[in-house]
């Protein structure tokens, strides 16, 4: 088989309709869905939705001409979702990878196109989401950082994870593609056991759990600092992020830019510490 242009990972649990009408959503929008790779995640326990995607999803990616895998996990909970994903990572086989989630909706045509448009180049893609946040909700991520850090994230919020990184090494680059997330906190919708069941290790930085505990901090600055080496060994301009080491620049001055709707200065006040080596 042909190496995909998009590898999608989609973890997913009790959600058959939902992932049917999200993966639709994708095949049917993009302008080339045979050069797709759909990396599904299933619990072991979840039969249903495994039989599910054999019976009903499987043949529409198969008349699509997208390429899958499935892949069954011991159940791991919501707040290992990161490990999930690093788990799927060397199953991945094309030069971008999208992080999907089965709550999740394509609204644009030609999104693969949008992306592929970036060839060549390092950055974090980001949809636009309708909340605006200036995160990448579903995280467009080149190959290169799971080859450079041997793993996607190292907290179940990969999207702030791999965003805060991307605005520190200043490589965020927002899309024109929308994606509507139908999570019942935001839409109202899909207020079903899966969202229920969630536990969200953020808000309580003294948890070592927590996405702002010290040692969670540490790792995306260290992670910062060891693609920062491999991009300048590429050719990039890494003078923004060497300006924040040098605390010349406020490492969250763009990411708070583009934060039209205040989300970050919600958060608590760790969510924005910088400590360089």
């Amino acid at each position: 088989m042909s190496k995909p242009d998009i590898s999608i990972l989609l973890p997913s649990r009790g959600r058959t309709q939902m992932l049917l009408d999200s993966i639709r959503s994708l095949v049917d929008l993009a302008d080339d869905a045979s050069q797709l790779q759909f990396l599904l995640g299933f619990d072991t326990d979840d039969v249903e939705s495994s039989e599910y995607f054999v019976s009903t999803i499987a043949p529409i990616l198969d008349e699509a001409g997208s390429q899958y895998i499935v892949l069954g996990f011991k159940p791991m909970g919501y707040h290992n979702l990161h490990q999930y994903l690093n788990k799927m990572g060397p199953y991945a086989t094309a030069p971008w990878w999208v992080f999907w989630n089965d709550d999740a909706v394509m609204l644009d045509q030609g999104w693969d196109t949008v992306i592929l448009s970036h060839k060549d180049q390092f950055c974090i893609q980001a949809f636009d989401t309708h909340t605006k946040h200036p995160y990448s909700i579903f995280p467009i991520v080149p190959r290169a950082w799971f080859e450079q850090l041997g793993y996607l994230s190292t907290h179940q919020l990969n999207d702030a994870y791999i965003s805060q990184i991307a605005w520190m090494l200043d490589i965020m680059v927002r899309i024109p593609v929308r994606v509507e997330h139908n999570r019942f906190d935001l839409t109202g919708n899909n207020n079903d056991a899966t969202f229920q069941n969630r536990t969200i290790f953020e808000g309580n930085p003294n948890d070592p759990r927590d996405f702002n505990y010290i040692t969670q901090r540490d790792s995306r600055v260290q992670d910062a600092y060891k693609l920062c080496k491999y991009l300048e060994d590429q050719g990039y301009d890494m003078s923004y992020w060497k300006n924040i080491v040098a605390g010349k620049q406020d490492p969250w001055e763009k990411m708070l830019a583009s934060d039209v709707n205040n989300h970050m200065r919600r958060l608590p006040s760790a969510q924005m510490q910088f400590k360089s080596n």
